[in-house]
């Protein structure tokens, strides 16, 4: 099983960065920052082949 490469936006620093996403199954989780090391809530939805992530500050939740 390969890892789901996924650009994203950092709610915080705006930064672009890479997220690998667990295309197994949907999840909701926190990470990192890799700039700025503030917890972002990451939600991945997975349905077949189809990936869809939402991000934001851990502090406010989805």
């Amino acid at each position: 099983m390969s890892l789901h490469e996924e650009q994203i936006t950092c709610p915080y620093c705006w930064e672009l960065i890479t997220l690998f996403i667990d295309p197994s199954e949907s999840q909701t989780y926190t990470e990192d920052c890799f700039v700025c090391c503030r917890p972002i809530l990451v939600s991945s939805e997975v349905n077949g082949e189809h990936i869809a992530v939402q991000v934001t500050q851990e502090d406010l939740g989805f």
